[in-house]
């Protein structure tokens, strides 16, 4: 009997240990990971754009536009379409379309480039109240403009023509050219420089080269403003070109 128990007692033994080096490897294994959840549906990559919020970005692009004008400024938005689904912009852009004025009836664009880009167009109106000037009587063909024939006017500068004479030095020493009457809005295209020189005027022709100078009378057969090339016909039946200056002379450079 005491000879069996001997036996066992190693077997138990061995058992014991192999128990024991199983236990200590289980506890020193890694804890497996645990299981990946689905992406939250509510992430802000999917929130939508507050069509409000994009008001403000057109206004502030508008008056960076005007930066330096002294005329008052007034714009007006037009109603962006509450249907448009757009997904939420951190930094939307406004821009102005190919095209497009900064001013008057006009149209912004809007645009985001991250995270998902989009672009949308607004209507806006864009008032410039400031001053301008009228014809303050009645002006003939070829009339030189001066101080008197002028008169200033106040509105918004948006609704009158193209290249409108909104300061006096546009207008004053030029000439007009076709009659205008009282009160119209004055436009720097129907004004023309003052000649310098009209045909059949007697002029003196100027000619420059290295180390001397030489004048000689002529009559123009042509007008000019000045700086512009005028002909002219000398005593000996000669033609010849030059750039018209103030004073009758054609300048000419060798």
């Amino acid at each position: 009997m005491k000879s069996f128990v001997i036996k066992v007692l190693p077997l138990i033994f061995n058992l014991l240990l192999l128990s024991a080096a199983g236990s200590a490897s289980a506890q020193g294994k890694p804890p497996a990971n645990p299981p990946i959840s689905a992406p939250d549906s509510d992430l802000p990559a999917n929130a939508r754009q507050d069509l409000s919020a994009l008001s403000p970005v057109i206004e502030h692009f508008l008056a960076i536009q005007a930066t330096g004008s002294q005329n008052k400024i007034s714009v007006e938005l037009g109603r962006i379409d509450p249907r448009l689904n757009l997904a939420a912009c951190p930094a939307p852009e406004a821009f102005l379309p190919k095209g497009s004025r900064a001013f008057g009836k006009t149209m912004v664009g809007v645009r985001c480039a991250a995270p998902v880009a989009w672009s949308i167009y607004v209507p806006v109106t864009v008032r410039v109240r400031g001053d301008y000037y009228v014809t303050a009587g009645s002006l003939a063909q070829g009339q030189v403009i001066g101080p008197q024939d002028l008169s200033k006017a106040n509105g918004d500068l948006t609704t009158l023509p193209a290249g409108v004479i909104t300061d006096p030095a546009q207008a004053i020493g030029r000439m007009t050219s076709m009659a205008m009457r009282a009160g119209v809005p004055l436009r720097q295209d129907e004004l023309r420089s003052q000649l310098v020189v009209r045909q059949g005027q007697s002029v003196k022709v100027v000619s420059n080269g290295p180390g001397f100078q030489i004048s000689t009378e002529a009559v123009a057969t042509s007008n000019a403003v000045e700086g512009q090339i005028a002909q002219a016909k000398t005593a000996t039946g000669q033609t010849v070109s030059g750039v018209a200056k103030a004073g009758g002379i054609l300048e000419i450079n060798n």
